[in-house]
C-alpha cells in the first residue's frame, strides 16, 4: 500500500541537475505504481554568483540552502542533491532518505586538443573550481596554471572548446549521465585524482520526521552505496572540514570490510598525507583515519592550504 500517493520533488534547474532528479523520478515511480512525483525547481546561491571562485563565496551549502528552506516549510517532500554538494551534518529536522548507486566516481580531463594530463603543454591553464582537483592536479604537474572554471557542464565544455582554458577537469558521472563521454580526453587514475567523498551518488533528502516519505525512499536506498559514502564523509567530517577544501576519499566493500583511502593536500600540491584502512563501522574508520591525518599534520594544510 501507498505510505503517499503524491510527492512533490525540488530539484536545481541545470541540464544535470533535472537529469538526477528525473532519475529518482523514474526509480520511485517503479518501486511504488500509482505514486505521482511532481518537480519544484529552485536557483539556489551557487547557481547565481557566477563571477567568483566557489571557495570565495563560502562552501558549505552554496547548491543545497534553497532546497533545505522549501523541505523545512512544506513547500516540497524530497530534494535531489550530488552527495558531494551536501554538508556532511544534517541540517536541523532533515535527514538522507536514500542515496542511489553510485556511479563512475572518477575525476577526468577534457581537453581542447584531447591532451591527457602527462601531454599537456608546459603551463597550460586547466580550469577548476575545486581546491581539491587543484591540489591534486599541482601535486602531479606543478608547472600547471590551475585558474577557476563556473558554469554548468555545456558551459564549461564550451570554455575549454573556444578558451581561455586548455582543459579542465570534471566529474565523469556528469559527463555519462549527460551521454557527452565524446569530450572525455582521459578518465584520471584514482592514484592520481581521488575523488570528493560522496561522488557518483545522489542524495534523496527530505524532513526527518515525515515517516510516509521516508518509507517511501527505503525502497529506492542502496545500502552499499551508502556504507561507502559514510565512511568518506566521517573522514570529511573529522577533519572538521567543508566540502570545498582540498579533501579527497573513497570508500569500497571488500566482503564484510570496508576500505578506506582519504587525503588530505596542500592547495599548491607540494605536501599530500594519503591514510588508507580498514574496518567494519563506517563512521569509526573515517574517524580514525581522520584522526591519522590529523596526526600527520593535516590541520596546517587545511588552515594554511601550504
Amino acid at each position: 500500500m501507498l505510505p503517499r500517493k503524491t510527492i512533490i520533488i525540488g530539484t536545481r534547474t541545470s541540464q544535470l541537475a533535472l537529469w538526477q532528479t528525473d532519475y529518482v523520478k523514474r526509480e520511485l515511480e517503479e518501486a511504488w505504481p500509482g505514486l505521482v512525483c511532481q518537480l519544484e525547481t529552485f536557483v539556489t546561491q551557487g547557481d547565481k554568483t557566477l563571477d567568483k571562485p566557489l571557495p570565495e563565496i563560502g562552501g558549505k551549502g552554496l547548491f543545497t540552502a534553497e532546497l533545505e528552506a522549501a523541505l523545512m516549510d512544506g513547500r516540497i517532500d524530497i530534494a535531489v542533491h550530488s552527495l558531494k554538494d551536501l554538508p556532511v551534518a544534517d541540517a536541523a529536522g532533515l535527514t538522507v532518505g536514500a542515496i542511489s548507486p553510485r556511479a563512475d566516481v572518477r575525476d577526468v580531463l577534457v581537453a581542447r586538443e584531447k591532451w591527457t594530463l602527462g601531454s599537456l603543454p608546459l603551463g597550460a591553464t586547466v580550469g577548476t573550481s575545486s581546491l581539491r582537483r587543484q591540489a591534486q592536479l599541482l601535486h602531479a604537474r606543478p608547472d600547471l596554471n590551475i585558474q577557476s572554471i563556473r558554469g554548468n557542464v555545456d558551459t564549461r565544455l564550451r570554455k575549454v572548446q573556444e578558451g581561455p582554458y586548455d582543459a579542465a577537469v570534471l566529474a565523469a558521472a556528469g559527463l555519462i549521465r549527460l551521454g557527452l563521454e565524446n569530450h572525455i580526453a582521459q578518465y584520471l587514475p584514482l592514484d592520481i585524482m581521488l575523488p570528493a567523498p560522496g561522488q557518483g551518488a545522489l542524495a534523496v533528502q527530505c524532513r526527518a520526521e515525515d515517516t510516509a516519505v521516508l518509507s517511501l525512499l527505503a525502497a529506492i536506498d542502496d545500502a552499499e552505496t551508502r556504507c561507502c559514502v559514510d565512511a568518506e564523509r566521517a573522514f570529511l567530517d573529522g577533519l572538521g572540514s567543508g566540502c570545498s577544501l582540498p579533501v579527497a576519499a573513497y570508500a569500497t566493500r571488500q566482503n564484510d570490510e570496508i576500505m578506506l583511502t582519504g587525503l588530505v593536500a596542500a592547495l599548491n600540491g607540494r605536501r599530500v598525507i594519503e591514510v588508507q584502512g580498514y574496518g567494519r563501522d563506517p563512521h569509526q574508520l573515517g574517524a580514525d583515519l581522520a584522526a591519522q591525518a590529523l596526526a600527520q599534520g593535516a590541520a596546517a594544510l587545511l588552515r594554511l592550504g601550504d
